[in-house]
């Protein structure tokens, strides 16, 4: 996406025109501030022109003191301006940046499964708090830098201009050379900040993902590899940012030259002014007052045009994510699905990840209000995409779902997921307490409904053992428990949400003989009353479902009881069965 700067300054005004009183004071009190500021010099104009031009007497001394009285009267406004816009400037940035990154969470939430998965965790973190911190930069030299060098430009060529019409138009042309010579470098090196930007991304990235895989680095004593491959990205980020500060070398020289040009040629027409009878001793004074303003402040721009280019690169990547439309959405129309029943009719869908990898051709399944059916089949025969769909985490290419005669892409995502409690393969758990962990199914639960379910899903035998209990916390990904830990708190979770339609996507796998014979029952019971999915790798514990379809190839081979799929004679479902029943039989 070829983002501009105005759509990161767009994604900037949407949050912070909720305060636009707070930056109209804050701007307008820096504008007394530096016009107060510009006038002061006048006084010392004046103040050296009286000097120059009398004799020393009490009149002249009151008349100086005068002088000197409005010189502090107009520093002291300057002060206060300066003051008042410093103490309001943290309410007004501090909620824009709580906003921006919340904006930013809360869309990044809503993406799709497949744009996770296709993106770095780490990255993703840092370009949230990449957006934060480059409306703060850009912020700060806005009102502090930029704001005041224009008021400061315009003031004094005018200001000037009744002083000497000679000097005034001098000073605007040096401005506008070296705003144009700045927009210039700074608008050739922006794509050199996006590279340094998308360098340091991929830093994080790296980072990030070792850091996360650490268990499978020192398992396969992959240190050194990871080492090299770090040192590959975090080289070429070194690369990047060297030849940013080059660049920024090379604009302050040439910055430098221009300001060493316009400081000559200032001094010559005022020398020539002197000589000439217009320019006063005082109008050296006032020349050189301003001269010193501008040059520090033109010298900073420079610097500050790069901070607001860099700014914007920085915010860049986020503000791409905020500009790219979901690829799952809500029909305009869309309803609150109503789970009367639970039936679901799967009616000819197709679904592939790429053009090359159909993974569904024309499924066709229809599942009775509660009843238990099981999915199984190979590897990549399409189980897990199928459930996939059913919740609308990737949206159905051909055909469509139904639940209780009402299409899942006319309903409301929300309500759709609401319906549905799914115990995953692989549960990763929130670094929060257990408690929280299982309130996940039901965030308004109370104590007792979470320990219950706990219960029942056999999650005390372990949760008694931490010393904290139910407020112990459970490590990023919940790396301090077991696999089979980790699935019972999927199970309490699911207990706990008590949703209409139940999926089991090997909720099992990961727990030993004892303990999947412990939780059965558990999960018995929740399936009760439920149209209830199992995809099952382990036929040992599906025998008991209402019906077993056996799915390869993106489509279905087989569909009966168990009994029934036993007594065909070569079908798919009885090979597997005998494959696994001298092992997984015996675990029953």
């Amino acid at each position: 996406m070829d983002l501009k700067a105005r759509d990161v300054l767009r994604t900037y005004w949407k949050e912070a025109r909720h305060f636009k009183l707070a930056l109209f004071v804050m701007v307008s009190s820096i504008v007394v501030a530096v016009v107060a500021d510009l006038i002061a010099p006048l006084y010392y104009k004046k103040f050296f022109d009286v000097i120059t031009e009398s004799s020393p007497s009490n009149e002249i001394v009151t008349q100086l003191v005068i002088i000197l009285l409005f010189v502090v009267l107009y520093r002291g406004i300057s002060w206060l301006g300066f003051r008042f816009a410093t103490f309001l400037n943290p309410y007004f940035q501090t909620h824009v940046i709580t906003n921006l990154r919340q904006r930013a969470f809360d869309y990044l939430l809503h993406h799709s499964h497949s744009f996770f998965a296709n993106s770095f965790t780490g990255s993703l973190v840092q370009r949230v708090n990449r957006l934060s911190r480059s409306f703060e930069r850009f912020a700060d030299r806005l009102y502090w830098d930029l704001i005041p060098l224009i008021i400061r430009i315009f003031v004094v060529t005018f200001l000037l201009w009744f002083i000497n019409h000679t000097i005034a138009i001098l000073m605007l042309i040096w401005v506008i050379l070296f705003i144009v010579v700045n927009y210039f470098f700074s608008n050739w090196k922006i794509k050199y900040d996006i590279a340094r930007a998308e360098k340091e991304t991929q830093v994080t990235a790296a980072l990030s993902d070792s850091v996360t895989n650490h268990p499978t680095v020192q398992s396969f004593a992959g240190a050194a590899f990871e080492s090299k491959r770090f040192g590959k990205v975090n080289k070429a980020l070194r690369k990047a940012t060297r030849l940013q500060w080059n660049i920024d070398a090379v604009v302050e020289a040439v910055q430098a030259l221009l300001f060493i040009g316009i400081e000559f040629a200032l001094f010559y027409f005022a020398i020539k002014g002197w000589q000439n009878g217009t320019v006063s001793i005082g109008t050296f004074v006032l020349i050189q007052s301003y001269l010193i303003q501008l040059i520090m402040q033109m010298w900073d721009l420079g610097r500050v045009i790069r901070t607001v280019y860099e700014s914007f690169a920085d915010a860049k990547e986020m503000v791409e994510i905020l500009e790219t439309p979901y690829e799952i959405q809500d029909v305009d129309d869309a309803k609150k699905l109503q789970v009367n029943k639970g039936g679901i009719v799967v009616d000819s869908v197709g679904f592939s990840f790429n053009k090359t990898r159909k993974v569904l051709r024309g499924i066709n399944i229809t599942i009775q209000p509660g009843e238990k059916v099981a999915l199984i089949g190979p590897s990549g025969a399409g189980k897990s995409t199928l459930v996939k769909l059913l919740m609308r985490l990737y949206d159905i290419q051909e055909g469509e779902i139904l639940i209780d005669n009402q299409p899942i892409h006319k309903v409301t995502q929300k309500s759709l997921r609401d319906s549905i409690s799914l115990v995953p393969q692989d549960t990763i758990l929130f670094h929060r307490p257990i408690a929280e962990n299982i309130r996940y199914g039901k965030r308004n639960a109370t104590d007792e409904e979470v320990k219950r379910a706990a219960k029942l899903a056999h999650c005390e035998e372990f949760i008694k053992d931490f010393p904290e209990g139910y407020k112990t916390y459970v490590g990023e990904r919940g790396v301090k428990l077991s696999g089979g830990e980790r699935q019972r708190v999927a199970i309490a979770r699911a207990i706990l949400k008590d949703a209409p339609i139940l999926i089991l996507d090997e909720a099992t796998s990961s727990l030993d003989s004892h303990s999947e014979m412990l939780i059965q029952d558990a999960l018995e019971k929740l399936m009760k009353g439920k149209t209830t999915i199992v995809i099952a790798h382990r036929l040992s514990t599906i025998q008991k479902m209402d019906r077993i379809i056996v799915i390869d190839n993106g489509g279905v081979v087989e569909e009966g009881s168990h009994d029934e799929l036993l007594a065909k004679k070569n079908s798919v479902y009885k090979k597997l069965w005998d494959v696994q029943a001298g092992g997984f039989l015996k675990d029953a």
